[in-house]
């Protein structure tokens, strides 16, 4: 989930509501009608768009599945492909080093292939590699971490920071509100705080905490892994010895902020999480821990993404939409994650 500039997830989960991005893949998938169904993060076929096109190759490029985000993006890229018999996958070898991705992105412009799903490390330092491909009639599906023009790619789709900020903000408050609290203290354990996806979700959270007359109290920045978010949980906890509510931006960074709370004793507080993880959604529908709503990023981004490039290389557009062309632009939705809707979510959770 981790947007610009760093070589890992950028969090990240936030879905079309996820409803939503299924059903996108849905209206663009072209197996047979009694297809074995698809795994979790694969729409199965059905729609407009189900009628086999030309046959095309989508090379496919991320960065290394060290987050569980992205190792969802890279499961669930290759999984949609798989819905599509007249699509060959070519993924490459996934990568955080920056030079070595830019390498093998160019080895699948030499090839030719039919378009390009590239989820970049860096969004800025790839932005010539996707001007490139462009220029040599390969489109572009940008996935998440944007390039820095529209000219290096056909189409971007990804998730809403802002949105993840909002959601969970909307919720605290709702919850606050009906608890008759009007001067809680509410805690937030932020990414990292010099990635604009984190300055992103934090100002949702704070505009969203405004319009209910609340503000943000104890906040500490950790780096997006179980281990900061242990250590940093630990620092705010002791600072604040009385917590109402608590965002954390990252479910899998939220498994050492979970243990955190454990090892301190406490409990009077609620936790909303982020992302979308399937551990985050298993403890939401236990109810046995502070943790009672995430707020998604989903990477099921990349199931439509894949979708998407299918479309553009065979010059046809989303059956559902009027328009001749696939979009150039998809924001996903942050959809908020509940023990009353859990059931709903959890096929598209990513294990962390």
């Amino acid at each position: 989930m981790i947007h610009n500039g760093v070589g890992r997830r950028g969090v990240l989960a936030g879905v079309f509501g996820v409803g939503a991005t299924a059903a996108l893949a849905a209206c663009t998938s072209n197996a047979p009608t009694n297809a074995t169904p698809a795994a979790p993060g694969a729409a199965a076929p059905s729609g407009n768009n189900a009628a086999p096109g030309r046959p095309v190759t989508i090379g496919f490029s991320a960065p290394a599945a060290d987050h569980g985000w992205i190792a969802a993006i890279a499961k669930n890229a290759q999984a949609q492909a798989g819905q599509y018999p007249d699509v060959t996958f070519q993924p490459v070898n996934p990568t955080n080093d920056i030079t070595q991705q830019i390498a093998a992105v160019e080895t699948l412009i030499n090839k030719k292939v039919d378009a390009l799903v590239i989820l970049p490390n860096d969004g800025s330092q790839l932005t010539s590699l996707g001007r490139r491909a462009m220029q040599a009639g390969i489109p572009v599906i940008n996935l998440d971490r944007v390039f820095d023009t529209p000219l290096a790619y056909r189409s971007w789709i990804g998730g809403d920071n802002y949105g993840m900020g909002v959601s969970a903000g909307t919720y605290i408050g709702n919850r606050l509100r009906a608890a008759g609290k009007t001067s809680a203290v509410i805690g937030e354990v932020a990414g990292i705080d010099n990635l604009p996806l984190t300055q992103q979700r934090s100002k949702g959270f704070r505009d969203a905490l405004e319009s209910f007359g609340l503000s943000v109290g104890p906040r500490q920045a950790a780096d997006f892994t179980a281990q900061g978010g242990q250590r940093v949980a630990a620092n705010l906890l002791q600072a604040a010895p009385r917590l109402d509510a608590v965002w954390n931006h990252d479910d899998d960074q939220g498994i050492g902020v979970l243990a955190a709370i454990q090892q301190a004793g406490r409990g009077e507080f609620f936790m909303v999480g982020g992302g979308g993880s399937a551990n985050a959604m298993r403890a939401i529908q236990a109810d046995n821990s502070v943790l009672k709503a995430t707020v998604t990023y989903s990477p099921t981004m990349a199931s439509s993404a894949i979708a998407l490039a299918r479309l553009v290389a065979q010059r046809r557009g989303m059956g559902d939409l009027v328009e001749k062309e696939v979009p150039a632009s998809i924001t996903l939705a942050s959809a908020t994650v509940t023990k009353e809707n859990v059931a709903d979510y959890l096929p598209f959770g990513f294990e962390s």
